[in-house]
């Protein structure tokens, strides 16, 4: 390995660098990105076989058992970052192995830049055509067209998501829901309606704007509600909170009037749905437009549509800033009594013996495998072969909107000019996973000095066969908590006033203003399929 790390750097930069006369850097990638997607379906270093890794194609047992892992993605436990880490570097290394290619790095999208919150997504990565020694060829990081079909297979299931040979990767304001022939219908309708593909450029960038820069009222000023969770984050104590959402949710649940956790996995998710499909909430109109239904959205495709990797860069980059911020890049923990660090689901049940390969009773930890990736001695990648970028794995990341808080003591902007008020917190439980289609936002309303204000929205990234995975199942529940704001008179608000909606694929189910709450002194069930509790 080369004693100076290869530098990744924000693909924005690498598009400036293009449209000022430096063309060979985006040319290489684009190059490097043509040459995998080229590739037989079969070829280990194609994107097919690649990009299938995260989800669908399921392979082994897990095509047909749901007993089995559908795909190898980790998400919901302590191994997300590092799992994600090893993925991207595999990616990395296919692109470089195409001739020409051997200095080619996987930039980010930089995703808190003022760019991004401003214009959206790079242009590199949504125009429909590319300029490549001399010929126009389709731009490689818009969309894949998948070279054979996939197809649900796990039994007693509804196919829903299968993908025929052909099928293209489509992101907001399209559909990709095509299993049925139901489905098929609707999602031909609905896509009639977007014939043109400059304008859902513009959809898609409007809607990640919106993503980006949406506001919630946080200790009486606007915030960002996206970039100011990518913040919060960065101040989690250990890897074990700010590595995954079960994690987080679980020090939040048991002490909710402390600090409220942030891991890197739930921004994150804000951004798979962003692009995947879903309108920004609070805006007076849940679904500006209903029916748009993006590969980035479910977990079975997200890893086909090649804006994932320029996302998951980002969240590496993420991941290395919190570790520098934390002093964290050549060691630190896992928390073996966490929940995120076990397969065990909520009720105790427990994955069956041997799922995916899987001891059930196994305690998740640095040195557990991060399938099916392996080193180049051919060893198996585990967390402790990843924990420093640079002297571990040969890159860096150069310049990002994040840098200024590798400083252990720079203050988030969050903390610097807002202070949390000492409200009561808000808790939504009970939201069975196995009975929605496909991913989901929680959002949560309150009247603030009379007037109804958005108090924010945690997304949920699933997937519409959660029945079908048992990597899922052992993580069923899904929960949101919010802080609740005081008047401007430092009383609490209204708790009757309080509205939590759950925005699904299908409908949104609601806890309208005036329904039953619960809190430590009743015990009034929920007119609604999910708990409400105060404390």
């Amino acid at each position: 390995m080369s004693s100076t790390p290869r530098v990744r750097r924000s693909l924005s930069d690498i598009q400036a660098d293009y449209d000022q006369g430096k063309k060979a850097e985006l040319e290489n990638l684009i190059r490097a990105w043509k040459g995998i997607k080229d590739l037989p379906a079969n070829d280990p270093n194609s994107f097919f076989t690649l990009g299938g890794l995260h989800g669908e194609p399921f392979r082994d047992k897990g095509k047909t058992d749901p007993n089995w892992w559908g795909g190898y993605c980790q998400h919901g436990t302590v191994l997300f970052p590092s799992w994600h880490r090893a993925y991207l570097w595999r990616l990395e290394e296919a692109l470089r192995s195409i001739p020409g290619c051997k200095d080619v790095t996987l930039p980010f999208w930089d995703e808190c830049s003022d760019a991004s919150r401003e214009n959206g997504i790079p242009s590199a990565l949504t125009q429909e055509y590319f300029m490549l020694d001399g010929q126009k060829i389709a731009n490689p990081l818009r969309s894949f067209v998948f070279p054979k079909a996939i197809t649900d297979e796990v039994e007693d299931t509804p196919i829903i998501y299968s993908k025929p040979e052909g099928y293209e990767t489509v992101r907001y304001p399209l559909s990709g829901l095509v299993g049925t022939d139901e489905d098929r219908a609707k999602t031909d309708a609905h896509n009639a309606q977007f014939p043109d593909p400059e304008q859902n450029i513009g959809y898609l960038n409007s809607n990640i704007s919106t993503w980006l820069s949406g506001k919630i009222k946080i200790g009486g000023r606007w915030r960002g509600e996206v970039f100011t969770r990518f913040e919060n984050c960065l101040d989690a104590p250990t890897y074990t909170l700010f590595s995954n959402t079960t994690s987080a949710a679980a020090k939040n649940k048991a002490d909710p009037a402390g600090t409220h956790h942030v891991s890197l996995e739930e921004p994150h998710n804000f951004m798979h749905l962003a692009v995947g499909g879903f309108d920004y909430p609070g805006q007076g109109n849940n679904s500006a437009i209903p029916g748009a239904n993006g590969d980035m959205g479910e977990n079975e495709t997200a890893g086909l549509d090649p804006i994932f990797f320029f996302h998951h860069c980002f969240i590496d980059y993420v991941f290395w800033t919190w570790q520098r911020r934390q002093g964290t890049t050549d060691e630190f923990s896992i928390d073996a009594t966490d929940p995120g660090a076990s397969y065990y689901k909520p009720d105790g049940v427990q994955p069956p013996a041997g799922a995916a390969g899987l001891d059930p009773n196994a305690i998740l930890s640095l040195d557990t495998t991060l399938d099916p990736f392996v080193k180049a001695d051919g060893s198996p990648f585990t967390t402790r072969d990843c924990f420093n970028i640079e002297t571990q794995l040969g890159y860096g990341y150069g310049k990002g909107s994040l840098d200024a808080y590798t400083q252990p003591n720079k203050p988030l902007l969050f903390k610097a000019e807002a202070v949390q008020p000492a409200g009561k917190t808000l808790r939504v439980s009970r939201i069975n996973r196995g009975k929605i289609r496909g991913s989901f936002l929680i959002s949560a309303y309150a009247k603030v000095d009379g007037k109804r204000e958005y108090l924010g929205t945690r997304p949920i990234l699933s997937r519409w066969h959660v029945e079908g995975c048992m990597n899922c199942q052992t993580h069923l529940e899904a929960t949101a908590t919010f802080k609740l704001p005081l008047n401007a008179d430092n009383s609490a608000i209204d708790e009757g006033t309080i509205e939590v909606e759950v925005q699904t694929r299908d409908t949104v189910l609601k806890r309208p203003e005036g329904a039953n709450l619960l809190n430590s002194s009743n015990a009034v069930a929920a007119d609604v399929p999910f708990k409400l509790e105060t404390y």
